[in-house]
């Protein structure tokens, strides 16, 4: 029994699916998540259950095939137009909102606008235009500036595509003491990303440089923070 990590198209995190067959990564496949046929593409592979015990699960139908790619051109289309006109429509009726991302659900089931917004928005009317004009069922989904950054990605401080766009399923927390605890110039425009908060890669080296603390002193073992202590 193999393991999968599959990303939808639909959401950020990853879900997870056993399987008899050992899918290549990178294969497209038709799966069964929340109770809808989506589209996914498998990105990882385990031999042990560990992975798939405490995650989002889902069930792998089949290899998606030519029709199903001809299929999700044509939603492309239309989540297109949808987003120009949502954004249109959204200034018409003076919502403080910036829209990110609109997406065609692969079984058709409904059509999810992702968005930001300082504040509470009253999208009712806003909703209502769109299940008349698109004639599907309408969903508005506001996010924070990380998810929106993973959504519309670019280029970190390092020259390569951001982390939050290639891998990281989901965002842990980030604090200003760990680029401290890694001696860097805490300069906003230096630790900050691309979506203005603390850059995700500081955590990285948060154990190493925690292990690295420790200095050797007449034979004796010492944190950085008891050597300040004497």
């Amino acid at each position: 029994m193999i393991v999968l990590k599959i990303q939808l198209e639909s959401q950020s995190r990853a879900v997870y699916a056993t399987s008899s067959v050992s899918y290549p990564i990178g294969t497209f496949i038709i799966v069964n998540a929340d109770s809808m046929e989506q589209l996914g593409e498998v990105k990882g592979r385990f031999d042990c259950l560990e992975p798939f015990l405490n995650s989002r699960k889902c069930d792998v139908i089949r290899v998606a095939a030519e029709e199903d790619f001809a299929k999700r051109k044509a939603q492309k289309a239309v989540e297109e137009d949808a987003f120009k006109f949502c954004k249109t429509t959204a200034k018409e009726l003076n919502l403080s909102m910036r829209l990110v991302k609109a997406h065609h659900y692969f079984d058709s089931s409904k059509m999810i606008f992702y968005y930001t917004a300082e504040s509470r928005v009253d999208f009712r009317e806003l909703v209502k235009i769109l299940a008349r004009t698109f004639k599907i069922r309408i969903e508005m989904r506001q996010i924070g500036v990380r998810d929106e950054t993973k959504i519309c990605g670019g280029l970190g401080h390092c020259g390569l595509e951001l982390c939050c766009s290639t891998y990281l399923n989901e965002f842990a927390p980030v604090t200003v003491k760990m680029a401290k605890d890694q001696g860097l110039a805490l300069n906003p425009a230096k630790i900050s990303g691309m979506c203005g908060r603390l850059m995700c890669c500081l955590r990285y080296e948060v154990e190493s440089t925690a292990n690295n603390s420790e200095e050797i002193v007449n034979g004796e073992s010492f944190s950085k923070g008891d050597k300040e202590d004497e």
